[in-house]
């Protein structure tokens, strides 16, 4: 008669063992991998000492190294073999041109530079997270870096409102509004082919300034994000929007007055400003297509899901 074999992790772990050295070397490179974000997190929301040479920065940078290295120790066999299967997976997914390895080196260089100016660089990974339609659609085609969108971008700028654009915090302010400005006046909406949904870079509606919402709203976040704003995309279950940070409620009275009492006198007079305050208390601010002021009337106001950048 067969007897049954059992496995439990020690059998397992002898089944997939690996040379010590390799495990080592896995464990150390996923552990920097982790690390790096998780400092981003840490470093906007520890208050700073100042230590000479940001010493207080390496430290916290090195207590975090040894944690993760020891939580990792604690599972390594586990990870270890997580990692393996990862690995096959996204080998796989590059034979047969699905998620493989370029596009995880390409998420994973997106979400650190993103976080690294942002204001709360861990809503980066928790947008990355939670549910969005056609999320990493998206978050490719909000091509930041591209030269084509800078250049639009820095235009704008200098096309409008350049004497109002004061040093300090306000200035990167109005230069948003004034990409919103330029996008929202130029703004053509076309509709997706029937039965297919298209999803346009920003590279690619900045020579046309033509799509539906998700192309608008793509274009306006990869412009102000160029410019050195923090926008996020807005997704309400038949409508996506592009939505600016503004800040706390003393940021939106400065807004407030640049809209109604400086740049968009005629457009906003009489009108509400619409915004979004968040969990933290911070104040985003309505950039539809819909309207020719910032903080026009929401199409769908409500929020099923939020990509920040």
């Amino acid at each position: 008669m067969m007897s049954k074999k059992t496995f439990d992790l020690h059998t397992l772990k002898e089944k997939f063992s690996l040379p010590e050295s390799w495990t080592n070397s896995i464990i150390f490179i996923l552990n920097v991998l982790i690390a790096i974000p998780v400092f981003l997190i840490a470093h906007q929301n520890l208050v700073t000492i100042n230590w000479p040479g940001h010493l207080d920065r390496i430290i916290l940078f090195l207590l975090i190294i040894v944690l993760i290295q020891l939580v990792l120790r604690l599972v390594k066999t586990i990870i270890v073999l997580v990692i393996i299967f990862y690995f096959i997976a996204l080998f796989i997914g590059t034979i047969f041109g699905n998620y493989g390895f370029t596009r995880v080196f390409e998420d994973y260089r997106y979400m650190i530079y993103a976080m690294q100016d942002n204001p709360n660089p861990q809503d980066i990974i928790i947008s990355k997270l939670l549910p969005f339609p056609n999320k990493s659609k998206i978050s490719k085609a909000v091509d930041f870096t591209n030269a084509n969108v800078r250049n639009f971008a820095v235009n704008a700028t200098t096309k409008h409102f350049g004497t109002q654009q004061q040093k300090g915090k306000n200035r990167i302010m109005i230069q948003c509004f004034a990409v919103f400005k330029e996008i929202n006046s130029r703004w053509n909406y076309v509709n997706d082919p029937k039965g297919r949904e298209y999803i346009a870079y920003a590279s690619e509606s900045v020579q046309h300034f033509s799509g539906d919402c998700d192309d608008h709203a793509i274009l306006m976040a990869a412009c102000i994000k160029a410019i050195g704003g923090t926008p996020r995309i807005i997704h309400t279950g038949g409508h996506l929007y592009p939505e600016l940070l503004i800040g706390n409620s003393s940021d939106l009275e400065t807004a407030l007055y640049f809209i109604k009492e400086v740049l968009f006198i005629k457009e906003s007079e009489y009108e509400q400003i619409h915004y979004h305050i968040d969990e933290r208390g911070q104040i985003w601010l309505n950039l539809d297509y819909t309207a020719t002021y910032p903080g026009g009337e929401f199409m769908r106001e409500e929020i099923l899901g939020a990509l920040t950048f």
